[in-house]
């Protein structure tokens, strides 16, 4: 019997929705809340980009949990510069937890158009931080994003990002519809194939 792992993203994804605005003091009680419910991961917010998720991050480290692997967010490193001189990163792992999300683009254009940079230094970015990360022996989740909107365009791009995830150590792949728009028959479609292609890694 296959095990299932629960994944909340309510800190963070759930935080972006219009009118929501946790304080430190929310956030730490819904924390102690899911940990109840035994929820396997919390993804409890990305300290390079809120500050606010600082003082939780070091405020959390205090409290014990039973079930739940904290788990805080962020992105590859940027462009043109060292994972160990890049801001976000040092954000993570100030934040201490045993866990972190990693989001990398696995869409061809935002690579090109979002990001102007090569697709190779794509991948570069999301291999130096992921096996970055490995090395200071955190388990890490590679958040795809723009996944399934991604594989539609170019699917042997979004393909390879994955590939290199799983070369960098990752412990876990995070698939994103990030947009919304993929259908649910796109997505066991897609998944399918991505099952039978990575299983062979």
């Amino acid at each position: 019997m296959k095990k299932v792992l629960i994944y909340d993203s309510t800190l963070r994804d759930g935080a972006q929705a219009q009118g929501i605005s946790f304080s430190v003091e929310d956030k730490l009680k819904i924390v102690e809340r899911l940990d109840r419910l035994g929820i396997s991961y919390i993804e409890a917010g990305n300290p390079g980009s809120n500050p606010k998720d600082l003082e939780f991050f070091e405020r959390i480290g205090r409290i014990k949990l039973r079930h739940a692997k904290l788990i805080a967010f962020g992105s590859t490193r940027r462009v043109n510069i060292s994972v160990q001189d890049d801001a976000n990163v040092k954000s993570l792992l100030k934040a201490d937890t045993p866990a972190v999300a990693i989001f990398g683009k696995s869409w061809d254009f935002h690579a090109t158009d979002i990001l102007k940079t090569t697709l190779d230094e794509n991948l570069n970015m999301i291999f130096d931080t992921i096996s970055f990360f490995k090395n200071k022996n955190k388990e890490v989740v590679f958040d795809a994003e723009h996944f399934f909107d991604g594989y539609k365009a170019n699917p042997d791009y979004a393909m390879k990002t994955l590939r290199t995830a799983v070369e960098a150590g990752a412990d876990s792949i995070c698939l994103c519809d990030t947009n919304g728009g993929t259908f649910p028959n796109e997505v066991w479609d897609i998944t399918s194939r991505l099952s039978m292609s990575l299983r062979w890694m």
